[in-house]
């Protein structure tokens, strides 16, 4: 009977080696992306019975909103491949087109949701992309909490980094809360903005101080990101009800009693930064405004600027008296990144003319290219270095 269970487990061990090796030789067989010297990057993928397939990266000419795309080259046993010229060091994103669906590679694990849209990643090292690369350096910490909002009545999640060193520690640090765009939540700035990698590699550098980042959800009609709060799994999408109608603004200092209550940190105005892209730039200006003597840090990443005339939230009342209260009541920075060709360039110059008029002081970065992460990730790591000096 003994000999009889020993075999059986031999063969149930056995059994689960053989899939284990059969799945890691399916992934093993194609190297894709694979990374060159030379910094050129060559894609493959197995598909035998298609009649066309196409790459799409984030580095190729956009159509429209839409990377561009380019022919792959058809070869033995059915498995499609280009070679990219040398590309600059930066974390890219790409998919497949095959017979006009677009997919992932399943050859890499890596992907990046945006908001419904699910691509592969690489990155190419050097330069400002090794502040994206996870180094050899000491490590914060992330984590997913929840908070009660009294103002909105309901739990709700944000992502805390916390700098390295932070739980043996006494000390008080400070705090960027930093929002994300139209269709994101809570999970944008750390995945796609490598806010981690970012705020550890800075801090092992001495370029910036140990501070906490605060990423909140910035959808006041959600609990969590999709699939992560009470709702359950649906598509995301990018512009979800009541995101700038003035909620959001209100109730924020329902974080800040949250943070300010459960972590330690340095709990006025001088300890405290405010700065987001795209419609979190809206939220940082509308909130740095609107709760005037708060903040002494506030950064407009590619911000939208003026509120929809429709909305006649008090939060959007009396702009130009407010802003003048901020700078009246003083702030170390005020920090403005706009890209060269994005679709809101124009409010943004717009908004600087505003700020002039009122003689409010600001620091103004221009940048090649448009509304993209590759902006906002530069952003991040220029902004960072100038607070809490």
């Amino acid at each position: 009977m003994k000999n009889i269970f020993l075999t059986i487990t031999c063969c149930l061990v056995m059994t689960t080696f053989l899939n284990a090796q059969q799945s890691l030789g399916r992934g093993a067989q194609i190297a894709s992306p694979e990374i060159h010297d030379n910094k050129s990057v060559t894609f493959r993928v197995q598909a035998p019975n298609a009649d066309e397939v196409k790459l799409s990266g984030d580095w190729m000419p956009a159509e429209g909103w839409t990377p561009g795309s380019v022919s792959m080259n058809k070869g033995e046993n059915g498995i499609w491949s280009f070679t990219t010229e040398t590309l600059e060091p930066e974390l890219y994103s790409y998919s497949f087109i095959i017979d006009g669906f677009r997919t992932t590679d399943p050859n890499n694990p890596f992907i990046v949701r945006d908001v419904s849209s699910v691509m592969n990643i690489f990155i190419i090292g050097g330069g400002q992309a090794d502040l994206y690369k996870v180094q050899d350096v000491p490590h914060g910490t992330v984590t997913r909490r929840w908070y009660h909002s009294p103002a909105l009545n309901k739990d709700r999640r944000l992502t805390i980094y916390t700098p390295p060193g932070y739980e043996g520690s006494n000390e008080k640090y400070p705090v960027l809360y930093l929002l994300h765009g139209a269709g994101g939540d809570e999970e944008a700035w750390i995945t796609l903005g490598r806010t981690a990698q970012i705020m550890d590699n800075l801090i092992a550098q001495g370029k910036a101080r140990p501070m906490i980042v605060v990423m909140p959800n910035g959808n006041v009609s959600q609990s969590a990101a999709p699939g992560e709060g009470n709702r359950g799994f649906y598509k995301p999408q990018f512009m979800v009800p009541n995101t700038m109608d003035g909620n959001y603004e209100a109730s924020f200092p329902d974080i800040m009693k949250f943070v300010e209550s459960s972590y330690r940190v340095q709990a006025e105005k001088a300890g405290r930064a405010i700065a987001g892209l795209s419609m979190g730039g809206f939220h940082s200006l509308h909130i740095s405004r609107y709760y005037p003597d708060t903040f002494d840090y506030i950064g407009l990443f590619s911000a939208a600027i003026l509120p929809n005339q429709n909305v006649s939230h008090q939060v959007y009342r009396d702009i130009d008296s407010t802003l003048k209260q901020q700078m009246e009541n003083g702030y170390k920075l005020y920090w403005i990144g706009m890209g060269k060709t994005d679709f809101l360039y124009d409010s943004g110059k717009q908004y600087l003319q505003r700020l002039d008029n009122l003689g409010m002081k600001y620091v103004y970065r221009e940048s090649e290219g448009g509304h993209i992460w590759r902006n906002w990730r530069v952003y991040l790591s220029e902004f960072v270095p100038q607070l809490f000096k």
